[in-house]
């Protein structure tokens, strides 16, 4: 069994050397272990250093991407150097490295798919009252989304298997944490979590400027989730609702009609104008539910192809004896040109 430890990084050679330095040298049931530094358009020493730790294995980004392109690509990566098992690490040295062995034994035990590191949100000290109470609050939502419990949805120190690797397929470059636990759930993977004691703090994230700012982009990436995953449950509850409050003037009306104040009943004709609006907009809110339903299942149909074509590559590249690029080879992943990369070191840009 083969472990790929990813780790993207931004302009990290102060930290890096931490991260290596509780790296596990073995595993139980891990027969090899491979690094792989995303390097997501650093402008500093990140890239050499890497290198004189020992790192083999590069993805090269000439600019910023984004943590989401950076999981893609690099878990695209993993898969062609035969892994199966992924583990994502930050390398600001916020997860503790020598607890990977802890987060790879349920899968390499065979009873979960994807393992998140639960922070322990309410005992890390950089946290503030509210941001606890977010972290919380969002793991919730982002559970009940998911169709399942987990501590600390927003956690970037996770393990996949490479069946799992194989069937998400991940459209932001916001965060892919939120989205890979929906779709996780919705496709009946088993999710496991492990606590852990994160390291202090090194740095300010750089995922985003503001508690604020990440609040809104989660939320969206969630109300997106629930839109392509549960279409009908999201538009058929908005339309109930609009449905209800369509029928509130109406229901008002009828009681007025029906107790002799015609008079009054008659003042109250704008109000069904409202009540009118809002029941066209419930119908047309169940019109596009079942729309998006449909959709939903023509997305299904497509990635059930995007499955068997990925399963299809991998297996060739296992047949033919080259799993992983040939030294010096270069593949397309997200940029415009490619930087000059040493032989013997794979490169994506």
């Amino acid at each position: 069994m083969k472990l790929v430890v990813q780790i993207p990084c931004l302009n990290e050679e102060r930290t890096l050397p931490l991260v290596f330095a509780g790296m596990p040298a073995e595993i139980p049931g891990v027969d090899e272990i491979e690094f792989l530094v995303i390097d997501d358009g650093c402008t500093d020493a990140t890239v050499e250093v890497a290198r004189r730790l020992g790192v083999r294995h590069f993805v090269h980004h000439n600019r910023n991407m984004g943590l989401g392109q950076s999981f893609r690509d690099g878990a695209t990566r993993a898969l062609a150097m035969g892994a199966d098992i992924l583990v994502n690490t930050d390398g600001d040295n916020q997860y503790p490295s020598e607890r990977i062995a802890d987060l790879v034994a349920p899968i390499v035990a065979g009873w979960a798919d994807m393992v998140v590191a639960d922070r322990q949100t309410h005992r890390i000290a950089e946290f503030s009252w509210s941001k606890r109470k977010l972290q919380t609050i969002g793991s919730r939502v982002v559970s009940l989304a998911a169709g399942t419990e987990l501590p600390d949805a927003a956690s970037g120190f996770r393990a996949y298997s490479r069946e799992s690797l194989v069937r998400l397929n991940l459209v932001t470059r916001f965060s892919y944490c939120t989205e890979t636990l929906i779709q996780a759930g919705n496709k009946r993977l088993k999710i496991a979590s492990v606590p852990v004691d994160t390291n202090p703090k090194t740095r300010e994230s750089r995922l985003f400027r503001s508690t604020t700012e990440h609040v809104v982009r989660s939320a969206i990436t969630i109300l997106r989730a629930f839109v392509m995953y549960r279409p009908l449950v999201m538009f058929l509850s908005l339309g109930s609702v609009l449905m209800g409050l369509g029928l509130v003037p109406y229901v008002r009306f009828l009681v007025l009609t029906a107790s002799g104040h015609e008079h009054g009943a008659s003042r109250h004709v704008q109000s069904l104008v409202a009540g009118a609006v809002l029941i066209i907009g419930a119908l047309v809110t169940y019109a596009l539910g079942v729309i998006a339903d449909l959709i939903r299942i023509n997305r299904v149909l497509i990635e059930d192809g995007l499955v068997l074509q990925k399963r299809a590559g991998l297996a060739a590249r296992s047949e033919a004896g080259h799993v992983g690029d040939r030294p010096g080879q270069r593949h397309a992943a997200g940029g415009a040109h490619e930087r000059g990369v040493p032989e013997g070191e794979d490169a994506a840009v």
